[in-house]
């Protein structure tokens, strides 16, 4: 089964990574290439993308023939999607694993939702 690992962080998240050293982020990057070629030798990652600023987003909102777009960030919250994960898993546990292995989970948090299978699921 499909799971989608969302990540949010905030923006004191992204001032830390900003104030780390280059050495520092190196470290960091390679944390993630090693857990992304782990998923990869277990085929368990579909997918996975780091999203930039939530400042950088535009919200679409089609009302009949008028499409009006909104700069972001748009929730009024304190965390953002920063990326996500999409795996398939052979249960939410082994997912949950997944997600609490991501490295920046330690400064954030994970939500793992499962994915519908197809429309006519949806439509039942």
């Amino acid at each position: 089964m499909r799971y989608l690992i969302l990540i949010y962080g905030n923006p004191a998240s992204r001032e830390v990574w900003r104030s780390l050293s280059v050495e520092q982020r190196a470290a960091g990057i390679a944390q993630y290439q090693a857990f992304n070629a782990e998923l990869d030798a277990s085929g368990e990652r579909v997918a996975s993308e780091s999203l930039l600023d939530a400042s950088t987003a535009k919200r679409v909102t089609p009302r009949g023939a008028t499409v009006t777009t909104t700069d972001g960030p748009f929730a009024e919250s304190k965390e953002h999607l920063a990326g996500f994960y999409l795996v398939d898993c052979d249960s939410m546990e082994r997912a949950v694993e997944i997600g609490a292995r991501i490295p920046e989970a330690q400064a954030g948090f994970v939500e793992v939702r499962p994915v519908r299978g197809d429309l006519a699921e949806f439509l039942a």
